[in-house]
């Protein structure tokens, strides 16, 4: 089953909930789990944050494992997905193909701006123009708002991704959303993530083969070359390497501390 959520762009945004976990507890954790297993993680954030927390996809590659996993772990928790409304045709073509074969509850969060209303009150192909305001409109902003009433989500980044992920940790807090994070393939391979596809013989998306390793809208993605890293097709030819969801209010990436 998929849902539809879609945001009023006039709501202002949610202050995030109190930090109860501190920087003590969470060294704590990624100490315990960092040798531990992806199962091993979602074991304990599940049993820990019950019903509010959430899983997040873009339908890429990892998406597909922690998917997988958590619908063995705990049939119909809540998977969720920024729609944009400039996903590639393959990906929403997944989207349904997943949403048939594993017992999840999907969730479609829209920022309730029309393609053409944004053209209209911001200029046409703001995604070239200015496309940090572009994902903060489209994606983190509707991720603020979806996260608001939630006490954890997970992520599928992986260290070995992009220098900026490099030194993910596998527990944080959220401080821009006010809320738990959860990583449990930080430390996977990409060749871990694709043995366990293959073994698992999971459906994936078809462009992956076709030289698109990490995969977000259309007008933003394009084939990686030979020798570039998996997230270099992204936002091609502007200093941008991020959307925004995962980045803290302090403009950096989220590190592991102690």
């Amino acid at each position: 089953m998929i849902s539809t959520i879609k945001l009023d762009q006039n709501q202002p945004l949610k202050p995030p909930f109190t930090n109860s976990w501190f920087p003590a507890n969470l060294a704590g954790l990624n100490c315990r789990f960092e040798p531990q297993s992806p199962t091993d993680l979602l074991r304990w954030g599940l049993a820990a944050l019950g019903e509010d927390v959430v899983l997040a996809t873009g339908f890429g590659l990892s998406g597909i494992v922690l998917m997988h996993l958590v619908s063995q772990i705990r049939p119909g928790t809540t998977v969720f997905y920024l729609q944009t409304d400039l996903h590639f045709d393959e990906t929403m073509a997944l989207k349904e193909r997943l949403a048939r074969l594993l017992p999840l509850r999907f969730e479609e969060v829209h920022s309730g701006l029309s393609l053409s209303d944004q053209a209209g009150r911001y200029g046409p192909e703001l995604w070239r123009s200015d496309p940090d305001f572009c994902c903060r409109l489209r994606k983190v902003n509707p991720l603020h708002a979806y996260l608001a009433d939630k006490r954890g989500w997970i992520t599928g980044i992986r260290r070995d991704q992009s220098p900026s992920r490099a030194h993910s940790p596998k527990i944080s807090w959220d401080q821009a959303n006010g809320l738990l994070k959860l990583v449990p393939l930080a430390d996977w391979s990409r060749q871990n993530v694709d043995d366990y596809i293959r073994r698992h013989n999971l459906p994936y998306n078809p462009l992956h083969d076709r030289g698109y390793p990490s995969i977000g809208c259309t007008v933003c993605t394009r084939k990686v070359k030979k020798g570039e890293s998996e997230r270099a097709g992204r936002w091609a030819g502007v200093s941008k390497t991020e959307c925004g969801i995962h980045i803290q209010p302090d403009g950096t990436i989220k590190r592991v501390t102690a």
